[in-house]
């Protein structure tokens, strides 16, 4: 979410991407419900090839780990069109529909009539999806409100998906390996921005369909938990998402975001699966990015605490094999995420525009999807990663980018140098991606 303005001059929290930018200075300009009159058609998209030296699975391969193979890969990872529509100047539709990797996909059903038997039907659902689809009606800049399937503003990621807003070719890993990306759930929203100065500060504040405990599992945490499988959504334990950030000084913004969900096994597929034992999550988050003409710098701590998790690993450990979750245990009672990037423009560095707008940048993570486990647990230290990757961003044109990157990753260690006893994972990438509004009227 960002900062933009009112058609008559207050303020708004936008929940659309940041587009037609000319470097990676994102103004409020570019992130306006102003500039159109009735409605703007536009979206995103990226494509990636990998060159990677190791295999598929690092959990079934040698003791080691992932075993020393070459292999390519090439993709589309997401290709996403957007629409925005005003009815008039206080209410404003919105909607994405994301196209994932080629765009096909499987639905499932529970059929009950056949003693909850899970049913699969290449029909729709997976690999395309409705990322957002909400009405929103502006009151005052301090409060508005907003209805649909809304973005939830969780960590750093979440709220800053598109390609334009990170550096690589690829997504920052740690967020997105231990949390839904990009999380969408259906709800209401209530947002907007206070103070001035020094003391300027934006808000959000939601309750949604909270997380389903049967997707919760060993290498993603709660990340599989989004519902979204079926036709309808649990919402027997909603989700409740808070997001603040600070914005009192030009270009830096701070930002605290927390989640919490009551109890995911009550949004469970089959009630009785998780018998008298709650699982109760909580998802603490705080970020910072600052940019300028010399640079851009991004940085995210997130850690979650899922309770019972002992009792979950058990239950889900015993779900149908028909059924779409992984079934992978045991699952950790706590997770961790965090990591920084930097970039330097090149460009505003030398002050010079025959300079092409390119960032070299470097970032760093460390994320664990089984940080810490219950009593008579063992957790999986092949889930311990520790990362670098350095590349370049080239803003070929005001919305387009060209991206290339080296990655390694040091599994088993929390060291940010050194190896642990598992072999290392390097890939190479490169990849172009888009941001845009294509037509405005």
């Amino acid at each position: 979410m960002k900062i933009g303005k009112f058609l008559n001059g207050a303020t708004l929290t936008v929940a659309m991407f940041a587009a037609s930018m000319g470097n990676a200075q994102e103004t409020k300009d570019s992130l306006e419900y102003g500039g159109w009159n009735r409605f703007r058609v536009g979206g995103y998209g990226e494509m990636v090839a990998k060159f990677k030296d190791y295999g598929i699975n690092r959990f079934y391969g040698s003791s080691g780990g992932n075993s020393k193979i070459d292999r390519n890969t090439i993709s589309i990872p997401r290709f996403v069109l957007a629409f925005d529509y005003k009815f008039n100047s206080k209410w404003i539709l919105g909607a994405e529909i994301e196209f994932e990797s080629g765009g096909t996909g499987a639905a499932y059903e529970l059929e009950n009539k056949e003693n909850g038997e899970y049913e699969q039907e290449v029909e729709k659902g997976g690999e395309v999806a409705l990322e957002q689809f909400h009405i929103t009606r502006l009151i005052v800049p301090q409060f508005n409100i907003r209805a649909g399937h809304i973005i939830v503003p969780v960590g750093l990621t979440n709220s800053n998906h598109e390609p334009n807003l990170f550096f690589g070719t690829s997504r920052p890993e740690g967020e997105t390996t231990i949390l839904p990306s990009t999380w969408h759930e259906t709800g209401l929203e209530f947002f907007g921005t206070f103070g001035k100065g020094y003391a300027t500060f934006d808000y959000q504040a939601m309750v949604v369909a909270g997380l389903n405990a049967n997707g919760f599992d060993r290498n993603t945490w709660v990340a599989s938990g989004k519902q979204g499988y079926f036709e309808e959504d649990n919402f027997t334990s909603p989700g409740y998402a808070f997001r603040l950030d600070w914005r009192g000084v030009p270009g830096l913004r701070v930002g605290l975001s927390y989640y919490f969900c009551k109890d995911a096994s009550a949004n469970s597929d089959k009630p009785q699966t998780y018998g008298d034992f709650t699982v109760p999550v909580r998802i603490y988050s705080a970020d910072a990015q600052f940019i300028n003409k010399y640079v851009t710098a991004r940085g995210n701590i997130l850690v979650g605490n899922l309770g019972n998790s002992r009792e979950l690993s058990d239950a889900n450990g015993r779900l149908n094999n028909k059924s779409p979750y992984s079934r992978t245990t045991p699952i950790a009672k706590k997770a961790v995420s965090y990591g920084a990037e930097v970039g330097l423009n090149l460009q505003g560095i030398f002050n010079d525009d025959r300079v092409p707008v390119i960032y070299p940048f470097a970032r760093y993570e460390y994320y664990n999807p089984q940080e810490k486990g219950e009593k008579m647990q063992v957790m999986e230290k092949r889930n311990q990663i520790s990362m670098w990757t350095a590349g370049l961003n080239w803003r070929a044109l005001p919305n387009l980018i060209v991206k290339a990157d080296y990655t390694t990753r040091q599994v088993g260690t929390g060291k940010v140098f050194g190896t642990g006893k598992y072999n290392s994972e390097n890939e190479f990438a490169i990849g172009v991606a888009y941001t845009g509004w294509f037509f405005k009227k």
